[in-house]
This record gives C-alpha cells, sequence and structure tokens, in this order.
C-alpha cells in the first residue's frame, strides 16, 4: 500500500502525476535512461491504453497529464510503466559504462532493504502525486507548470527547446512521445 495522500479514485479521469526515483537521485542525466523512459510512455500508448496530454522528464522525476482509455486502468499502467521501467534502468546500470553505478546501486539497495515486495532495489517512489484534473483552467495550470519546469531549472531558455517535453509538440515540432493536445 503506497504512502500517497492523492488516489487515483478515478480510474479513466485525466491526472496530473508525478513519478519521482527514490531519494531525487538525479538518473535521468544519461540519453539511455531518458529513452527508456520515452520508450515505455509510447508502449503503454500503444499497447496499455495510456492516452498522455502533457509530459516532461527531469532529471530525477517525470510528470505527466494522462488518463486511461476504457477498459484499462490507470493504476494498472501506473504499475507497469513503473515496474518495467525500473528493472530496465537498473539493468543499465549494472551492465553499461556508468561512473556512479555503485554509488547508485547502493542508494537503490538501502531504498528497498526494508521493504518485502523488493526483491532488491527500489527504483521509484510508491507515490505518484495524483491530482484529479477537474476543470479546464486546473487542466491548464497544470500544462503550464509541466512545461515551464526545464525553464524554471534553467535548462533551456524557452519551453520548446527542452526535448524530453511534449512542449515541443504544442509548439508544432513533432516530440519523442505521442500525445494527444489538450483543447
Amino acid at each position: 500500500m503506497s504512502g500517497d495522500q492523492y488516489k487515483i479514485t478515478d480510474q479513466n479521469a485525466v491526472y496530473f502525476l508525478t513519478f519521482t526515483v527514490v531519494g531525487w537521485l538525479d538518473v535521468f542525466t544519461r540519453k539511455e535512461y531518458k529513452l527508456d523512459i520515452t520508450d515505455a510512455l509510447n508502449f503503454c500508448h500503444k499497447h496499455k491504453g495510456l492516452i498522455i496530454y502533457s509530459w516532461c522528464l527531469m532529471s530525477n522525476h517525470l510528470h505527466l497529464i494522462c488518463r486511461a482509455e476504457e477498459p484499462h486502468q490507470l493504476s494498472g499502467i501506473i504499475r507497469d510503466f513503473k515496474k518495467y521501467t525500473a528493472k530496465t534502468i537498473i539493468r543499465r546500470i549494472e551492465n553499461e559504462p556508468e561512473s556512479r553505478s555503485n554509488w547508485m546501486l547502493n542508494q537503490f539497495e538501502y531504498a528497498g532493504r526494508n521493504l518485502k515486495r523488493i526483491k532488491k532495489y527500489k527504483f521509484w517512489k510508491d507515490d505518484n502525486h495524483a491530482s484529479l484534473l477537474e476543470s479546464n483552467k486546473l487542466l491548464t495550470q497544470k500544462l503550464n507548470y509541466i512545461h515551464c519546469n526545464p525553464v524554471r531549472a534553467l535548462i533551456v531558455e524557452e519551453s520548446e527547446d527542452y526535448l524530453f517535453s511534449s512542449a515541443r509538440d504544442y509548439c508544432g515540432i513533432k516530440g519523442l512521445v505521442e500525445i494527444e493536445y489538450i483543447g
């Protein structure tokens, strides 16, 4: 059971979600890890009924505005996405050149050490900070928040310049993840 105070109560409604790496570790600094996330999002869109309206991958977290297409359930898609991406990225860290591999794996092992359901490593925090977007005003606020994340972090000057975000799509540039437009 998650310690998340924000619950997904309607499995097919539109939600703002945030997936965070345990300890806020800056994992998504290598392109391979970032592309693992975009590939998994596209897989969930194509095969699991995930409708993505907006997304942004930062160094240690992922923001989404999304919903599950019926008969799929958002909680199940999230569970599968997190499980798959955790295993994929940890496998990369273990097997590919990574200067921080020992440190990161120790952090993931430490995060999962007292959890019975974790075999060895815990990658994602349990919570998703799910926020139901019940109005167009709230939807627009969260969309702007997501797209301005890399600008606030001083990674880019303009949101559409950040490759790992749907801001590009909203500015007429084809992005890395299949989205449906809001409005």
